[in-house]
């Protein structure tokens, strides 16, 4: 999703590039299909890493993503995001002097018990080039003593890619639900591993649903763990993860998404869709300050709270963040290729 525009935008200025992809999303429901519908080229490298603890994982693509910069020596390395692929790009990088492009850099939730967070502070304090999607991105790098020629504000490449399938998501026929549903997702660590947490999570939206149709792709994670309870789930739309574009839709067309998703706080927010993270914290608070997202932790109570309020009342519309446009690929690509 954020790799997408910014190899696009780069190849259409005559770059060289070379495409890996660590196999951390290995699913072909959560990595092949979206090469295909971004229209991104074949990976040039597959390390098909798989699953794993966050030490194996990071440790192996390590041990196979040095070989293939060794034998490439680009003149830059872009990482995306905040997975464990990021930050052990970053790392092999940096220790073979190979210069660093973090794309969305600068987010914090200022949670160290999120395997995330560490990998956004480690990659941040490596990169060479960050590239920012807010103004509380850079604010927080020069916190951490980040010079500030290093520190370039672009926007946000999600919203790259958003804008641009956007057409495509709503020539899609009606999904078959009513006008009122909730989009679910879930996939947190916190909210999924643990048993009583979870429990809880899905009694809510089974209670939700006698005044609300909720559909709900379940993330691979959560579906292993959805058997483990004696809660009747009939009543909910359960359904495999979908393609983006499809995905897109039932965003956009819903009254209300639930979410434990970064990516989707900051959709939504683009989208004018009220959003409702179960979360205590968030990496992106933009979306709470000026958009449409609302946190409400674990407290189910304040959950079915901002449901009501938001089915009841017309909700309040939030803003779009400045530079969420379409075009931060282009301002990274006129950094890179000047």
């Amino acid at each position: 999703m954020k790799a997408a525009p910014v190899t696009r935008e780069l190849r259409g200025r005559g770059a060289r590039q070379t495409l890996v992809h660590t196999g951390q999303h290995y699913d072909s429901n959560m990595s092949d299909v979206f090469f295909a519908q971004l229209e991104m080229l074949k990976p040039d490298v597959n390390l098909e890493v798989g699953s794993g603890s966050h030490a194996r994982q990071t440790a192996e693509i390590m041990t196979r993503f040095e070989s293939v910069v060794q034998k490439s020596m680009p003149d830059i390395a872009l990482v995306y995001g905040d997975v464990n692929s990021t930050v052990a790009a970053a790392l092999v990088c940096s220790k073979l002097s190979i210069r660093i492009g973090h794309v969305e850099a600068g987010l914090r939730s200022f949670d160290r018990s999120m395997p995330e967070e560490i990998n956004r502070l480690l990659t941040d304090q490596l990169a060479d080039l960050l590239f920012t999607p807010s103004e509380d991105a850079d604010q927080n790098l020069k916190r951490e003593g980040i010079a500030k020629e290093k520190i370039h504000r672009v926007g946000n490449v999600m919203i790259d890619s958003l804008v641009r399938l956007l057409p495509s998501a709503e020539k899609l026929p009606a999904n078959g639900f009513s006008q009122r549903y909730a989009l679910v997702t879930l996939h947190r660590p916190s909210n999924v591993d643990d048993a009583e947490c979870l429990r809880n999570i899905l009694q809510c939206l089974v209670d939700l649903s006698e005044s609300l149709e909720i559909v709900f792709p379940v993330h691979p994670r959560t579906r292993q763990r959805l058997t483990d309870f004696g809660v009747d789930l009939s009543r909910l739309h359960l359904t495999d993860p979908l393609p983006y574009i499809e995905f897109l839709a039932l965003q956009r067309r819903a009254c209300v998404v639930i979410t434990d998703s970064g990516g989707i706080q900051e959709e939504t927010t683009y989208l004018q869709v009220p959003c409702i993270t179960v979360r205590e914290n968030t990496e992106r608070p933009i979306t709470v300050s000026i958009g449409t997202n609302t946190l409400v932790g674990q407290d189910m109570h304040a959950l079915k709270h901002e449901v009501q309020r938001i089915t009841e009342q017309k909700p309040m519309k939030g803003m779009i963040p400045p530079l969420w446009d379409g075009k931060a690929a282009e301002r990274i690509a006129e950094i890179l290729l000047p």
